[in-house]
């Protein structure tokens, strides 16, 4: 039979999703569940690691259905996933030790807090923020909370990717990819190794880490039990890195920022590691040893979650569309500002105490004024970030290239060019993250060479700045007044 496709597992915060393309990079079928996310208090997040295999897997077959082959028909399989996210099984009956800790979890705030002396090498060596939002002190709150009676020799620790890795090899592939190693806090992003002085740190044992391999890298072979034909893994990436790979920023100062659960902006900064105080500098993608290209990075908790938030929460209308319309029908904020700090600030505040605050509420507030201002921070968030590369590390953002649900919105968009000040170009595959994912396992099987797939990106629209930089530096100022407000407000 001959192969003609590559299948992109994209393992999300809130979905599983798997999407077939073929060799010219169209997608073909795609297959996507949702998955339950648990709560068990306030800035507190989990998922069953078990419900992220099965709906992962269950993806995978409603993608080769959808795309009418079987997995005879695929050259590879590609794996891009939540990144920081972190998860310990035993690894002799493949079972979690306790529920995967989010990447949006604060619990291990006094872990964190404890390491203020420590904050200066952990981000050399790591290009890190020392912060609850990264793996190192998940991994510390379930070795002692959680392990009970196991032994730390029958323990494997993964974030999502190398869960999934465990699973479809029934086992035999303990392992990472350099990007996913990255968002760990343990891993000497200079030496491309785990360092042992922030293992003793973190009185982590290295025995539970899994390898580290580049992005593209043949790292094992799924079990002919789950897909029939034993067929290669060729990729792994974290899931905004496999975006960065898939919009072709692959030059010094290219950005792009996906719209997902959270907002994660990403400007290529070459060979050259950038150590920026608030923001944070990591691996983009590592093709092989020799070709690791760094990025910085700025990560947005909240940012289309804040419109599940208005369905679910507000009883807002559950189409997203009439929520842009909503938005549509006021000329402006009147005034009001929403700071969605469900469970606190990412960068460049890094603040786990904020909470969400709606101000600037008067009696002329409407459900539409809610919307457009629920809309609108999801760009100034974007835009806090850009701001801070622009004065921080000099570099200046004129292009952005967007993907992910929320950059369907063409209101969310255009407000995004206009306080940012910069061109925003919307890509024609809104699927950036599984289709730099497929473009990983292709170069890996010699199916393409990234010169040629820096060919194949097209843009779908472009949205030009249309505000007066006088109006713009006004709507920013009060912006940021109503972040202040929010900041310090949970114990």
């Amino acid at each position: 039979m001959e192969k003609e496709y590559f299948l992109s597992l994209d393992e999300g915060t809130s979905s599983t999703k798997a999407i077939v393309w073929d060799k010219n990079g169209n997608p073909c079928g795609i297959g996507q569940n949702t998955f339950s996310q648990i709560f068990p208090e306030p800035g507190l997040v989990e998922h069953d690691p078990e419900d992220i295999w099965k709906f992962q897997r269950k993806s995978m077959d409603d993608a080769i259905s959808s795309a009418n082959i079987d997995y005879g028909s695929l050259i590879s399989i590609g794996i891009a996933n939540q990144r920081e996210t972190t998860i310990l099984w035993d690894k002799n009956t493949g079972i979690p030790l306790y529920n995967a800790i989010v990447w949006q979890d604060r619990r291990t705030k006094n872990i964190t807090d404890k390491l203020i002396d420590q904050k200066k090498m952990i981000k050399e060596k790591t290009g890190l923020i020392c912060d609850p939002y990264f793996s190192a002190s998940k991994i510390r709150w379930i070795i002692d909370n959680r392990l009970r009676n196991h032994k730390i020799e029958d323990i494997k620790f993964g974030t999502v990717d190398s869960w999934l890795l465990w699973k479809l090899t029934s086992g035999k592939v303990h392992a990472t990819d350099y990007t996913n190693a990255s968002r760990t806090m343990l891993f000497n992003i200079k030496k491309l190794d785990w360092d042992d002085e922030l293992l003793e740190l973190f009185h982590i044992p290295r025995s539970i880490l899994p390898d580290v391999y580049p992005s593209s890298h043949i790292y094992g072979y799924t079990d002919s039990s789950i897909t029939k034909n034993e067929i290669p893994i060729s990729s792994v990436s974290g899931d905004q890195n496999a975006s960065f790979f898939g919009q072709m920023a692959f030059s010094y100062g290219q950005a792009k920022n996906t719209y997902g659960t959270g907002s994660f902006l990403m400007a290529n900064t070459g060979n050259k590691i950038k150590n920026i105080e608030n923001l944070i500098t990591t691996i983009g993608y590592g093709l092989d040893k020799s070709k690791i290209i760094y990025a910085i990075e700025g990560s947005v908790f909240i940012a289309g979650e804040v419109i599940q938030w208005l369905k679910n929460g507000l009883n807002f209308p559950d189409s997203n569309q009439e929520i842009e319309e909503l938005a549509r029908n006021v000329h402006s904020n009147s005034g009001l500002y929403f700071v969605p700090a469900f469970t606190g600030l990412g960068a460049p505040y890094w603040e786990p105490t904020a909470r969400g605050v709606i101000i600037g509420i008067t009696r002329g507030t409407t459900q539409s004024h809610i919307a457009r201002s629920a809309l609108e921070s999801i760009a100034y968030q974007s835009n806090d970030i850009i701001e801070a590369i622009r004065s921080q590390a000099g570099m200046q953002i004129k292009d952005l290239r967007v993907d992910g649900g929320a950059s369907a919105n063409d209101f969310l968009m255009q407000f995004q060019s206009n306080i940012s000040n910069v061109n925003v170009r919307r890509s024609l595959i809104k699927e950036t993250t599984s289709l730099g994912t497929c473009y990983l396992s292709g170069i890996t099987m010699g199916e393409w060479t990234q010169n040629e797939i820096e060919k194949m990106w097209n843009e779908e629209r472009i949205f030009r700045p249309q505000l007066s930089e006088d109006k713009r530096l006004k709507l920013y100022e009060s912006w940021k007044k109503a972040v202040e407000r929010s900041m310090h407000w949970a114990v």
